[in-house]
Formats: C-alpha cells, sequence, structure tokens
C-alpha cells in the first residue's frame, strides 16, 4: 500500500493513497469523538450532531441540496458514529473527487443547524431509535456494553435515550461542535485513482477554514469485575440471541495480534470452532461467529449467536466448554497456521478496494497518529507464536472476565452466573 502523509498549516492530518488501477476516489473524514466523550445529559448529541451537517449550508440551504448533488455524480455517501469516532465519506468516480470534497468540506465547514431542521431531524431520529428497538441482534450487543460499563459514557448507548433526544437543545450541539470538530482532533483520506500533490493542494484549500483547539478527553475506562456477570432483556423474539465474552486488550496492546489469530481460531469464520460445534453439530443456530473489539482503554473478545429459546442454556453451555477447551489445552499448530493463512488472505481481499484503503488509514492515523501498512501489520501477526495464543487465553478466558447478555424470554441470571463460572 502506498500512501503519503502531510500535517498541513492548521494543524489538520491528511493522508492521499493513489490507486491507479481503478476509476473510483474515496473520501473520509474522521473525527476522533462519538458518544465516550458525552455527559449523561447530552448522550447522544454526538449522533444527532452527525445527521445534522446534511441539513444544509449557507451555500446548500435546503435540506435535500446536499444528497441531490451527490446523487447526481452518482456517489455512495454516508455518515456514522461510533463511541470513539465519528465519520463522513464519500466514494465516487475520480473524476468527481473536486465535487466530493467541495461538499463535504462545506457541510462541516459552513452549516446552518436551523432550528425548523433541528426539530424535523430529532423526530428522524427518534424513529431510527424505534427501528434499532426491533432489531434484537443490535439490541443484544448494546446490552453486553451496558453490562461491561455500566452507567458510564463507554455503556451508554450511540443514539441516546428518547428521553435525552428529545431535550437535546441547538445550544447544546453546537457547543459541542465547536468543542470537538477540530483540526487537531480529525484526519482527511483519500485513496483513488488521483494526483498525489494536487489533492493534497485540494485538501488544504478546502479545509483551511476548519478551526484548531484543544481535544477534550472522554473519561477513562475502569474495569474492576471479580466475578462472572449476566444480564438479560426480557422481549418477545423469535429466537433468543446471545452475546458471550470476555474482557481482553485496547488497540495498543501488543497482545491484541495473538488475540486476533485467537479469535480467529475460535469463531473467526465458518471453519472455526465455535461455528462447527454450534451450528454443523448442534444445529443449534444459524448464524454463529466471534470477534474483537479494540477501544483506546479496553476490549474485549465475544462470541454470538441466535438460538431456539429453550437451547440458550446448552449454546452458552457448548460455548464455554471452548473457551475453556482452549484455555486448558491450547491449540494445535495447523489451525495457527491456518488462521494467518486465512487473514492474510482477507487483508488482500479488503485492500482492493479504494473505501477500505481510505477507511484502514484513517484510523490508523487517528488513533496511533502513524501509519502501521498491512505489511507491517502481517509481520506482527506472522511473529505470533503458537504458545503467545495459549498464553493469551490462559488470560483472558477467566470467570472473573466472562460476560454474558441476551435478548430472550430467559430471566435465571444466577444459573447463567454458575455456567460462566466454569469457563
Amino acid at each position: 500500500m502506498k500512501f503519503e502523509k502531510k500535517t498541513l498549516k492548521n494543524g489538520l492530518r491528511a493522508v492521499v493513497a493513489p490507486m491507479h488501477d481503478t476509476e473510483a476516489a474515496t473520501l473520509w473524514v474522521l473525527f476522533g469523538t462519538g458518544s465516550k466523550y458525552e455527559t449523561k445529559n447530552i448522550n447522544g448529541v454526538s449522533h444527532f450532531l452527525e445527521h445534522l451537517f446534511f441539513k444544509g449550508t449557507k451555500s446548500r440551504p435546503k435540506a435535500g441540496d446536499i444528497h441531490r448533488e451527490l446523487d447526481r455524480i452518482g456517489s455512495e455517501h454516508n455518515a456514522f458514529t461510533s463511541k470513539e469516532y465519528t465519520g463522513y465519506y464519500v466514494k465516487a468516480a475520480a473524476k468527481h473527487f473536486g465535487t466530493a470534497l467541495e461538499i463535504v468540506s462545506d457541510i462541516l465547514l459552513e452549516p446552518l443547524f436551523k432550528m425548523e431542521e433541528i426539530e424535523k431531524e430529532r423526530g428522524v431520529i427518534l424513529q431510527e431509535i424505534s427501528m434499532y428497538e426491533d432489531n434484537p441482534q443490535r439490541q443484544a450487543y448494546e446490552i453486553f456494553e451496558e453490562l461491561l460499563y455500566g452507567n458510564s459514557p463507554a455503556g451508554w448507548c450511540t443514539s441516546g435515550p428518547p428521553e435525552i433526544v428529545k431535550k437535546i437543545s441547538r445550544e447544546e450541539i453546537i457547543k459541542y461542535e465547536n468543542s470537538h470538530y477540530l483540526t487537531s482532533n480529525a484526519v482527511v483520506v483519500v485513496a483513488g485513482n488521483l494526483d498525489i500533490e494536487e489533492v493534497f493542494r485540494k485538501i488544504e484549500k478546502a479545509f483551511q477554514k476548519m478551526r484548531n483547539g484543544r481535544k477534550i478527553e472522554k473519561p477513562r475506562v475502569l474495569e474492576n469485575q471479580k466475578n462472572p456477570m449476566v444480564k438479560f432483556k426480557k422481549k418477545d423474539v423469535d429466537q433468543t440471541h446471545l452475546r458471550l465474552g470476555v474482557r481482553a486488550y485496547d488497540m495498543f496492546n501488543e497482545k491484541r495480534y495473538a488475540l486476533s489469530l485467537l479469535n480467529t481460531i475460535l469463531g473467526g469464520n465458518i471453519s472455526s470452532r465455535l461455528f462447527l460445534e454450534i451450528r454443523e453439530k448442534l444445529g443449534l443456530a444459524y448464524y454463529v461467529r466471534s470477534f474483537t473489539e479494540e477501544y483506546t482503554d479496553t476490549g474485549y473478545l465475544m462470541a454470538s449467536a441466535g438460538v431456539p429459546h429453550g437451547s440458550l442454556e446448552k449454546a452458552s453451555r457448548k460455548i464455554v466448554e471452548l473457551f475453556g477447551k482452549i484455555r486448558k489445552e491450547g491449540v494445535a499448530q495447523d489451525e495457527v497456521e491456518f488462521a494467518k493463512e486465512y487473514i492474510r488472505g482477507s487483508m488482500a481481499l479488503a485492500f482492493e478496494s479504494t473505501d477500505e484503503v481510505a477507511t484502514y488509514l484513517a484510523s490508523q492515523e487517528l488513533f496511533y497518529k502513524r501509519i502501521w501498512t498491512p505489511e507491517e501489520e502481517l509481520k506482527k501477526i506472522e511473529a505470533v507464536k503458537k504458545d503467545d495464543i495459549i498464553k493469551v487465553a490462559r488470560e483472558v478466558f477467566r470467570p472473573e472476565r466472562a460476560n454474558l447478555a441476551a435478548i430472550g424470554p430467559e430471566a435465571d441470571i444466577k444459573k447463567y452466573k454458575l455456567i460462566l463460572s466454569g469457563i
């Protein structure tokens, strides 16, 4: 992967990756802010603000103007808010890059935040929250993080609760934007069939008016779990969605490479132990997998599945059994090599597209303030030994790190705490 990075005069970081075997270009603008930076009385403001940037600017005052212009060039465009970052992107034909850049910089630097549009979008967001309420798979993840992090920004829902969203004021939205949308807290990345120096010049011109300032830090997550924890949400759904996982490592911990391989062996693909046991042998689930989540100050490894209501106990016991077996017996060398090859192949496929390249570069630069190339990342993966994976497994697969969240009819928390104690 080839790329060049510059810090512009106003402190904004920019990265350009030329990709000449494509007719596309992707623009990403990523900010280091999200719901972890909020207080209780404005929980959801990051997400609210993300919506409002598309609702009119000084040069595009009507709410539909922005989407219409981006649709006119046939682009894919959207924005999203997570717990630690918020992003805005446009993927279009490379010849339309200038238009995409001008529009994105316009919405971020010249938003109107009209009161009538705020009220309209408030209604839209409340409907979005209702939509998520009807999505038990998504809710199960939220319940799991609520269980891990409790009543703190790390445990709050990114979209915010309806009762708070209904009260967030225009003044609070603008104050939040002024405090977080700063050059010191942003990265602009472009990947595609473009001239590097020309792109840098256009980025500097487009974002020259972006304000600078010192980033507001978020409260650090404190973890002090001593026993297994369980949280259920009773709801009338067609299957029980479970999330069973363990506290692990943040994105800066070198053990994350061994954890990545452990996750691949456990449930990272359809040849994994979880898939073979839960789906193929027991027939308990259509979807079953595991993944790792790595934040700046915490992380976890989680197994997830959708099972019949009467099978939650059986599935939970099997997952705990698989965790415990890896902790006690380790993994085989051929599993390690298989996992490494799987990761190599997955990365090769991912970096064929401009959007994946831009996403990768933006997140690397935003959080690490340097870019570990895919080649460097693969060297880290290759350097992991079987004993490293076993050591990590013995460290994370422990009862005092274990957590279970589920949505369905189950309510016997005590029984499931005992099951988790068996890891």
